[in-house]
Parts: structure tokens; C-alpha cells; sequence
């Protein structure tokens, strides 16, 4: 992990070492088009008016990948495309009122959530597995703050953990422990390709 303040690579940047604005507007759409994608994956559970989806994790992918101004972008690029009407929000939805709904908290919580997890990883989080693993816990807990506290207001208080934190914890764990093994395995994998391209 670098020193505090010492900004490093993102996969992307390594990906991408000398992109141009087009290219990075294209991974900015294509990061919001991933997490519209991703909302189609969902299940509901019946005491729960916020649907279990894929959403958070390309959410927090697009930040580690693109670091936090891209991913940032790409997220309120996200938001917009629903106000806009685009179907791209859980089950198809759409419409800048789902910002007011009960839902509306996560949603407005993403583009912080990615700059999180996109700024830790600038520092080099995401190279090994506990600063990863840390890093996504730390993107998830800005999206479980900003939706409990708009929940809060569709739900009592005494509901509003098993409504709106407890349901979605297994799935967030086992995505950020996914994520932590691979990002430190994709940088290793990175850095031997280089090594044998300077060494040939």
C-alpha cells in the first residue's frame, strides 16, 4: 500500500496507460451501462421494499477499476440516464422519482460510494487481499448509509436494519471477498506479463 496522499495506478490505468478523452468516455458509459445491467439482477423479498440486486457490486468495481473521478462520473452519468427515463434502474424502472422512493438513498449514495472505493484504490488497496477487502466494505457502508437514512422514512426505526441493511450483508460479503482475492491476483498476473515483456 503506498503512503498516504500517493496516488498509484488503477487497473484501468494500467489497462489503458495513454487513453484520450474518447476512450475515457467510453469507459465511463460503458460503467454506467455495468451498473444498469447489473440492476436487472434482482430478487425481492417480501418484508423488504428495497430489492436485492447487482447493482452495488458494479458499483464498487467500476470505482476500484477507474479510480474515483471516472467512476464518479460514471455513477452520476448512471442516475442521470434513470431520471432521464431509461429503464436502467432495478426490475426496468425509471424516473427521477425513484430518487424519492424508498430505494432513492442507495441510488443517490452510488457516485460517493465509487469515489471511496476509487480513491483507496489509487493508493494501492486493491493490491492486496485485507486492503481490498477493506476498501469495498468501506464503499458498501456509503451505500448503507445513504439508504437507511432515506428508508428510514418508509419504514420504522426497529425495522430498518432487517429491512434495509441485514438482508443485503451475506451478499456484500461474499462480493467484496470475490473482489478482494481477484484484484490482487490481476495485479500479480500484471506485474509478471511486465516483467517478461522487459525481460524478451
Amino acid at each position: 500500500m503506498n503512503p498516504a496522499g500517493a496516488r498509484s495506478l488503477t487497473l484501468g490505468d494500467l489497462a489503458l496507460p495513454r487513453a484520450g478523452w474518447q476512450i475515457i468516455a467510453g469507459l465511463i458509459v460503458g460503467a454506467s451501462v455495468a451498473t444498469a445491467l447489473a440492476a436487472q439482477i434482482e430478487f425481492r423479498l417480501p418484508w423488504t421494499p428495497v430489492p436485492i440486486t447487482g447493482q452495488t457490486f458494479a458499483v464498487l468495481l467500476s470505482g476500484a477499476v477507474l479510480g474515483p473521478r471516472r467512476a464518479f462520473a460514471a455513477q452520476l452519468l448512471y442516475l442521470a440516464e434513470g431520471a432521464a427515463g431509461l429503464p436502467v434502474f432495478a426490475g426496468g424502472a425509471f424516473g427521477a422519482a425513484r430518487f424519492a422512493g424508498p430505494a432513492g438513498g442507495y441510488l443517490l449514495a452510488f457516485p460517493f460510494a465509487a469515489a471511496v472505493t476509487g480513491a483507496l484504490a489509487e493508493r494501492g488497496w486493491d493490491r492486496r487481499f485485507f486492503t481490498m477487502l477493506v476498501a469495498m466494505l468501506l464503499g458498501s457502508a456509503v451505500i448503507f448509509a445513504g439508504g437507511l437514512s432515506g428508508l428510514a422514512r418508509f419504514v420504522p426505526l426497529d425495522e430498518l436494519l432487517g429491512s434495509g441493511f441485514l438482508p443485503f450483508l451475506p451478499g456484500d460479503l461474499i462480493k467484496s471477498t470475490l473482489s478482494a482475492l481477484a484484484f490482487p491476483a490481476a495485479w500479480r498476473i500484471a506485474g509478471r506479463a511486465q516483467r517478461e515483456e522487459r525481460s524478451s
